[in-house]
């Protein structure tokens, strides 16, 4: 599951020629225009060195002229505050890890399209390329002595072929040979039609030179983490049946010496994400044992380092356990976890006690407010944390706290240049009961700058994906855009999110969509008594998961004034046998077979219910999209074509399941649904034609 453009739709600004004399200009808008999502900075992957002096991290801005998201390395000196880049590179960079010395760090770029793992010395600010790579080079990580890094690579492997095919003559213009598949998952969104092949993991001298692979076969082996300097630990699922256990994964240990494998981990279910105690007679994972659910939780579990003794901590915790770093000292483990519409973070001694050390923890999805942090943590006595801190109003910065929880601290104000001087929308938390059962329904309402609450206000309901996500009080330039037009807009996390609790998200298990759909309801429900909205200029939007659910309630309500189903699933037949996720649909989602029993897919896919709408309803889908594919979105376009219903199709071109990945993407993204929401809003129609009216008289 883990597997791995459009034109810029603004007009900017015109600079005026500065005359001699003073002379008065109009005002600037302070609108949060298209423009502005291109100057929108934030922070990712903080790493405190390990003295806990310094912080490196990743500075994202838009570049207008690639159309990108650029991240370069910049380092925060947590004494005097000194925020400055580390290193220039002409693309892009990221993923610093410091040496255990803190005297080096590695991090990943490319140059003139080749993928580099360079290593910097702090002292001469100098760095060089440790070798040439094949392929990209990720999840890198540092030997305990500080001499090597290990890292994952995929590794191309031959194609399979059932005839030699003919030389053509020189210069001759033939058809390219034919691709053969054999694979179960042989496209992926993001990646498009696989080669052939598995990632792997290899080992690097930090001196240079040529890597070492040290795991081979078929299976993907990935995540390593050193044991000692002479063993790594890495993840994979090495079953023969592989592809049709798609959540399935053990730990192996591989030792440098003799290339052997142990495998410390051999449960129905995955088990993963390895992190060795500071003595290094410990192992932390997460995992669970599959259930074969729609979802479950990852609990948190140790071992010692032979696989012996393992037994589940703080099982009693009501979270999914994330990210997790020892304390230095070895007594306890630091836990991302999602709580409620935030991520906090909590110290988990090894008795399973359980305190909060910080919430707030995300800001690193720029375009919709999901939950989105990470954290790193010194091993300098005076322990010191490193994290992504969110906010409402920007973006992720980066803010540090001491391990305790005490004297936290927000470091950097990338947008105080921007921000500032613009009418942003206030985002207001409230609750509501569904009316299906009464469970609360947390949501969050971006506000208009001249909001005020009359009843007069266009809304729109903007629906998460996943589904087994979460939103969250948390900066998104696609609310702001919304807002900043004139929408009242609102968000929330229905049944089946994450973040209270498994059997919440489980309430959708076997019924996705369901009754999310009255959770959802009831949100606009309560802005509509509060007066927050008009009735009569309600729309309805979302992506992927928040795609279906659109979709879904056009198929139950006519109160929309007009709908935006972006990227959805609409047959789940389809996607259970055609999306790049098909084999986890099918076996987890659905449980059953799409020819033995379809009606188990088409009860809960929105084109069984085509018939019922009647709501104008825009398609949106990337080209390249291979999670919900864009014969998802041609298949409910055709047949409200067919229905006579008004609709329109829009395809991205060049864009994956991600349509938000290029920041002139996201603008249009957002303008086109604007665009055809005004198109079958009333208060403005009926603004028109009086003007209509007017000019003609």
């Amino acid at each position: 599951m883990n597997n791995r453009t459009l034109l810029m739709a603004g007009l900017f600004v015109l600079l005026l020629p500065i005359g001699v004399q003073a002379k008065e200009y109009p005002a600037k808008s302070k609108k949060f225009t298209a423009e502005r999502v291109f100057d929108m900075e934030y922070a990712t992957d903080p790493q405190i060195a390990p003295d806990g002096k310094s912080v490196a991290y990743v500075r994202h801005s838009m570049d207008r002229m690639t159309d990108k998201d650029k991240g370069q390395i910049w380092i925060l000196d947590l004494s005097t505050g000194s925020n400055r880049p580390l290193v220039s590179e002409p693309n892009s960079a990221g993923a610093p890890r410091w040496s255990p010395d803190g005297s080096r760090l590695i991090y990943a770029t490319a140059t003139d399209g080749k993928p580099e793992l360079r290593l910097l010395y702090l002292d001469s600010g100098r760095s060089f390329s440790l070798a040439q790579f094949f392929a990209g080079p990720s999840e890198a990580v540092w030997s305990p002595d500080g001499k090597k890094v290990a890292f994952s690579m995929f590794v191309e492997t031959e194609k399979p072929s059932f005839a030699k095919p003919m030389s053509p003559p020189e210069g001759a213009n033939w058809n390219p040979a034919m691709k053969v598949i054999d694979d179960l998952t042989f496209r992926f969104d993001g990646a498009g039609y696989l080669q052939e092949g598995a990632t792997q993991v290899f080992v690097l001298p930090v001196d240079g030179g040529t890597p070492r692979q040290i795991t081979f076969g078929e299976a993907d082996m990935s995540g390593p983490a050193w044991l000692n300097n002479s063993t790594l630990l890495v993840s994979g699922n090495a079953a023969e049946d592989r592809d049709l256990d798609p959540v399935e994964s053990e730990i192996y240990a591989v030792d440098l010496a003799d290339l052997s494998v142990k495998a410390l981990t051999s449960r129905d279910g995955p088990d993963g994400n390895p992190v060795v105690s500071p003595d290094g007679k410990l192992i932390a994972y997460r995992g669970y044992d599959d259930k074969v659910l729609s979802y479950q939780q990852n609990n948190l579990y140790l071992m010692n380092t032979d696989g012996s003794d393992s037994r589940e901590i703080a099982a009693d915790f009501p979270g999914s356990m994330g990210d997790v770093s020892w304390a230095p000292d070895g007594k306890s483990l630091l836990v991302l976890s999602e709580d409620f519409g935030v991520i906090s973070l909590y110290n988990i001694d090894l008795k399973g006690k359980v305190s909060k050390v910080i919430s707030g923890i995300g800001g690193g999805s720029i375009g919709r407010p999901y939950a989105d942090g990470s954290f790193s943590v010194s091993t300098s006595k005076k322990t010191l944390i490193a994290y992504m801190a969110g906010f409402a109003d920007r973006p992720a910065e980066i803010g540090v706290v001491e391990l305790n929880g005490k004297n936290p601290k927000i470091m950097t104000e990338l947008n105080s240049d921007v921000l500032p001087y613009l009418n942003m929308a206030k985002v207001e938390e409230f609750k509501v009961k569904s009316s299906f059962d009464g469970k609360e329904i947390e949501a969050w309402v971006a506000l208009p700058p001249d909001f005020k609450a009359d009843g007069s206000f266009p809304l729109i309901l903007e629906i998460h994906g996943g589904p087994y996500t979460m939103y969250g009080p948390y900066f998104a330039s696609e609310m702001q855009r919304y807002a900043a037009e004139g929408y009242v807009t609102v968000w929330s996390n229905p049944r089946g999110s994450t973040g209270y609790g498994e059997d919440f998200a489980l309430e959708i298990d076997l019924a996705y969509p369901g009754n999310d759909y009255h959770d959802l309801m009831s949100v606009v429900d309560e802005l509509v008594a509060r007066k927050y909205a008009d009735p009569q200029r309600l729309f309805v939007t979302g992506g992927s998961g928040g795609g279906i659910l659109t979709a879904w309630i056009v198929t139950q309500t006519n109160r929309f004034a007009a709908a935006a189903s972006i990227k959805p699933v609409i047959n789940w037949m389809t996607m259970a046998l055609a999306g790049d996720i098909a084999q986890y649909v099918r076996r987890h989602w659905i449980r059953d077979d799409p020819w033995s029993n379809p009606e188990a897919f088409l009860k809960h896919s929105p084109i069984r219910y085509v018939d019922k709408v009647k709501t104008p309803t825009l398609l949106m889908v990337g080209e390249e999209d291979y999670r919900t594919p864009a014969w998802e979105a041609e298949q409910f376009y055709t047949a409200l074509k067919m229905l006579g219903v008004d609709t329109a199709l829009i395809r991205v071109p060049g864009s994956p399941h991600y349509i938000a990945s290029r920041p002139s993407r996201l603008v249009a993204k957002t303008d086109n649904i604007m665009g055809w929401f005004a198109k079958y809003d009333p208060t403005k129609n009926k603004l028109n034609k009086e003007e209509s009216k007017d000019s003609a008289e």
